[in-house]
């Protein structure tokens, strides 16, 4: 038979009360009676019904990961990394994949905050970057977290965690320049992204900080698809200006400018450089492995999680705002100019 909050109780020696508010991660407990009551759990192999604790009481011990981004890499890493923060501190996860185009995004998500009674929601990009969006979900009585791009929160609505794309986008094209590159393409992502917005202008301002004219003709609209990657570079390698080295908003975007590049016969990196972000599988998957920029969308998102939850328990947050910088990982893609 499955070990029961009684039997942990007894063994610990401890009220059950106590062993609730243990696995509830309540501060007010000491550290003795937590280690005594963690010991029994583990011997025990305690496994509490989170479900039925939802239901049982007023308390909400469940967070919700609302997202719309195709970069199916992306979702895992912050998928695993709100699970490993809720699994730690005995909360649930409801994943809500959904369009945030939809006429009604609004009221879906309210209808599943009010249906799945969650305390809090992590919004990632597009949502996150929808002031409309956010400030609707604020009226709900949950704690919302954003992840964001840009290097200090926009406003005051939510706590935010921020990543510094900018920079990030700066130091890849800086790379590039000091392998001897002039000619730098750019594949963009999707523009409803912030995160493109500010590879773009990271990328523009190396160029120009570096005495180099911004060739319109180099830049790319596109979306963060492999696909993507593919027509762009086409694009980039059939232009009137033809780059050395393409700098993508992606490592999904870099790797179908790789591939077509192949297709072209033009040699990695001998006759052109690529360069992606993120250091997804995509960086490694390919031969040769992508230089890029290692963004820990894990990390991350368990960070948010952790934000999260201490709204919830009403505890005040060790920081409002968390900022990261993706850092520049050097491979084989990237080489000098010819």
């Amino acid at each position: 038979m499955k070990a029961t909050i009684n039997d942990v109780a007894k063994h610990a020696e401890v009220s059950i009360k106590t062993v609730s508010r243990v696995m509830n991660n309540e501060p007010s407990v000491r550290q003795n009676t937590r280690d005594k009551v963690m010991a029994a759990v583990t011997e025990l192999n305690y496994q509490p019904n989170l479900a039925a604790r939802n239901l049982a009481g007023t308390k909400s011990y469940s967070i919700a990961y609302v997202y719309d981004n195709p970069n199916a890499y992306y979702v895992i890493d912050m998928q695993a990394g709100i699970l490993s923060a809720c699994r730690k501190q005995g909360f649930e996860l409801l994943i809500h994949p959904c369009n945030a185009k939809a006429d009604n995004i609004e009221q879906e998500v309210a209808n599943m905050v009010k249906h799945s009674r969650v305390a809090g929601l992590v919004l990632t990009p597009p949502f996150s970057e929808m002031p409309a969006f956010v400030k609707a979900m604020t009226e709900l009585d949950v704690k919302v977290v954003r992840i964001m791009s840009g290097d200090e929160a926009p406003d005051d609505l939510t706590p935010c965690i921020m990543v510094n794309d900018h920079k990030a986008a700066f130091t890849i094209t800086q790379h590039l320049i000091d392998l001897g590159h002039k000619n730098i393409g750019f594949i963009a992502g999707g523009s409803e992204h912030k995160s493109t917005i500010e590879r773009l202008q990271g990328y523009k301002q190396a160029l120009l900080d570096n005495n180099l004219s911004i060739e319109e003709s180099l830049i790319i609209d596109g979306e963060y698809s492999f696909d993507s990657g593919v027509q762009g570079a086409k694009k980039l390698l059939t232009g009137d200006i033809r780059p050395t080295a393409i700098f993508s908003c992606n490592d999904e975007i870099a790797a179908g400018a790789l591939f077509a590049s192949r297709l072209m016969n033009i040699a990695i990196p001998e006759t052109l450089s690529i360069a992606g972000f993120e250091n997804s599988p995509f960086s490694r998957q390919t031969w040769p492995k992508l230089t890029t920029a290692d963004q820990p969308n894990s990390t991350i998102a368990e960070n948010a999680a952790n934000l999260l939850i201490a709204q919830t328990r009403k505890q005040k947050p060790s920081n409002i705002v968390q900022q990261y910088t993706p850092q520049l990982v050097i491979r084989d893609s990237s080489g000098k100019a010819i």
